[in-house]
C-alpha cells in the first residue's frame, strides 16, 4: 500500500527528483492493452486498472504508472500487483512532474523482465471526494442520486495499443452519462455504450505516450455519470482515538471521539416525524437517512460506553465475542449497534464518543531478551464505505516508559511526542500522537508500539499512593490538634 506523501517533501527538491527520475527512465515497455474498471459508490470510488505490458528492453525492472493531477489528489489507497501473485509490489508514490502536471508512481517489479516478455500489472486505487449529491436537496420521501466526475483516458508514459474504460454503477439505474467528442483519432466505434449498470468507453486504439501536458490539453476528456445510490453516504469529518495502556490494571482502554456527517443530499424543507415513523414502520426508509450504525469491535472487550453531547445513549446493543490469542487467525469480532438520538438526514451532523476496555494480554507481548513490551491495536474502527477525513491517534504509555518506538501500518502525516498527566501521576506518562488523512476501509492495519518499563517506574505509582496516604493522615493528625475556637 502506498499513501500520498509528496506534500511532506520540499517542493524544489521534489521537482528536481521527479525530473531526474523521469528523464533517467527509458521507454522500456509498451502497453498492449489497458482495461480500467471504475466501481461507483458513495464516499469511496474503487478503481481497478489492468495493464497488459510487453518489455522492449532486456532486464527492465521498473514500470511507471501516471495519474492526472486531480485524479492523483483524490487517491487514498494505491496498490500494485502482478496478476496471479498475492504479494504487493513496492511503489514510490506521487512524484510530480511540474511541466506535465502528472504524478508518477514507480513500481518495482519483483523480477527483471526479458525483452518481448509480457506480464499483466493490476493497480487498485481508492478515490475519495469524487462524488457529490445531485440534486443537492431532496424531500424526505425522495430517492438519492449522486454524480461522479473524472478523467476518461488512462495516462501512461508508454505507447498503448488499445484501451477500454468501464464505469459500473451499484445498480442498473443510470440517469445520464457523458459521451465525449473529439476522439475520432483513436476510435472508429461508438465512444460510449451502456448495458445495464455499466457504461463502456472505447476501445481506443494506438494511443501515443500520454503523460504530457500537450496530450492532456488536446485529447483528455472529462466525464460525468449521474446515478441512483441506495445506501447512505457516510463521511467521518474527524476521528480522535486514544489508546491508554495500564500495566497496574492490566488494561487497554480505547476511546473514540467521532464527528459524523451524512454526505447525501440535504433535506429539503422541514423534518416530519410522522413521515419518518411511517417509513420506519413499513421498512421504507429513503437511502439518504442514517437510522443506526453497526460497528465491529475487537473480541474480549468489556465496559463499553457510548454517549453524545447530551449524555449517555441507551439505545445500543453490544454482543461481545470471547477473547482470542494474539497469534490467532480467528475472524471473530464484537458487534456494537448504535442508534443516535435522532435519524441523520442528508447534510446533518452527529458527534458522539464510544470506547471500551480490554485485557492488556489480548494486545500485548513481552520480549524477555530485550525487555521490550509490544502492544498492537487497530488504527480505526472501520465503517464500511465511509471516508475518514482527519484522524488523530494518541497512544498513552505507562508512566516512566522509555525507549518508545511506534510502527504504524502506513506513513502518518505528522508524529508528535508529549507528556500526558492524569490522576496519581507524578512525572506524567509519555504519549505519541499520529495524524492521518483520508482513511478508508482498506486502512485497517494495527499500530504497534514498543517500550521499556524499568522496575523503578513500576514502583512509581505505589510510591505516589503511599505518599498521598501519609500526607492525608498527617493533615488529619494536625487538624485534630489545631484549636480554632475564639475562647476556651
Amino acid at each position: 500500500m502506498a499513501r500520498l506523501s509528496w506534500l511532506r517533501l520540499p517542493v524544489l527538491a521534489l521537482a528536481t527528483l521527479s525530473l531526474t527520475l523521469v528523464s533517467a527512465l527509458p521507454l522500456s515497455f509498451e502497453n498492449t492493452a489497458i482495461v480500467r474498471t471504475v466501481d461507483l459508490g458513495g464516499s469511496l470510488v474503487y478503481v481497478t486498472t489492468t495493464y497488459a505490458v510487453r518489455a522492449l528492453d532486456d532486464g527492465a525492472k521498473q514500470y511507471v504508472v501516471s495519474l492526472g493531477e486531480k485524479e492523483a489528489q483524490s487517491v487514498s489507497w494505491f496498490e500494485a500487483k502482478v496478476k496471479g501473485q498475492s504479494e504487493p509490489l513496492g511503489v514510490t508514490t506521487g512524484l510530480l512532474d511540474p511541466h506535465d502536471g502528472t504524478y508518477s508512481y514507480t513500481i518495482d517489479l519483483s523480477n527483471p523482465v526479458s525483452v518481448n516478455n509480457t506480464f499483466n500489472l493490476v493497480v487498485e486505487t481508492i478515490h475519495t471526494h469524487t462524488t457529490y449529491p445531485w440534486p443537492e436537496k431532496v424531500g424526505q420521501e425522495k430517492e438519492q442520486a449522486l454524480k461522479y466526475e473524472g478523467d476518461l483516458l488512462v495516462l501512461s508514459p508508454y505507447k498503448t495499443a488499445t484501451q477500454r474504460i468501464k464505469v459500473r454503477a451499484p445498480e442498473p439505474r443510470i440517469i445520464s452519462y457523458t459521451t465525449p467528442e473529439g476522439l475520432d483519432t483513436f476510435t472508429t466505434d461508438n465512444i460510449a455504450t451502456k448495458m445495464g449498470g455499466t457504461i463502456t468507453y472505447g476501445p481506443f486504439y494506438n494511443i501515443p505516450p500520454s503523460a504530457s501536458a500537450a496530450f492532456i490539453e488536446q485529447h483528455q476528456k472529462h466525464i460525468v455519470v449521474h446515478y441512483f445510490y441506495g445506501v447512505p453516504v457516510v463521511e467521518i469529518t474527524s476521528l480522535k482515538r486514544s489508546a491508554e495502556i495500564s500495566h497496574w490494571g492490566a488494561n487497554l482502554n480505547i476511546q473514540n471521539d467521532v464527528a459524523l456527517h451524512n454526505a447525501g443530499p440535504a433535506l429539503k424543507g422541514h423534518f416530519a416525524r410522522i413521515t419518518h415513523q411511517s417509513q420506519t414502520y413499513y421498512n421504507r426508509l429513503p437511502p439518504h437517512v442514517i437510522p443506526a450504525l453497526t460497528l465491529h469491535l475487537p473480541p474480549g472487550i468489556h465496559s463499553a460506553y457510548y454517549y453524545d453531547l447530551n449524555g449517555n445513549v441507551s439505545t445500543s446493543r453490544l454482543r461481545v465475542a470471547p477473547s482470542v490469542p494474539k497469534a490467532s487467525e480467528s475472524k471473530k469480532y464484537s458487534t456494537l449497534e448504535l442508534r443516535p438520538r435522532y435519524p441523520l438526514m442528508g447534510g446533518w451532523n452527529y458527534s458522539f464518543t464510544f470506547g471500551w476496555d480490554s485485557p492488556l494480554a489480548d494486545s500485548a507481548g513481552y520480549d524477555a531478551s530485550t525487555g521490550l513490551y509490544i502492544v498492537g491495536f487497530p488504527i480505526q474502527t472501520v465503517i464500511p464505505g465511509a471516508v475518514v477525513n482527519e484522524v488523530e491517534v494518541k497512544m498513552i504509555l505507562p508512566e516512566g516508559a522509555t525507549d518508545v518506538d511506534v510502527y504504524p501500518p502506513f506513513a502518518p502525516i505528522t508524529q508528535q511526542r508529549s507528556t500526558h498527566i492524569t490522576y496519581l501521576d507524578s512525572i506524567g506518562r509519555p504519549a505519541v500522537t499520529l495524524t492521518f488523512e483520508n482513511l478508508t476501509d482498506m486502512h485497517n492495519g494495527l499500530i504497534y508500539v514498543t517500550y521499556k518499563v524499568p522496575l523503578s517506574a513500576h514502583l512509581q505509582k505505589p510510591k505516589v499512593v503511599s505518599i498521598a496516604f501519609v500526607a492525608l493522615f498527617l493533615v488529619a493528625f494536625l487538624a485534630r490538634r489545631v484549636d480554632l475556637s475564639l475562647s476556651k
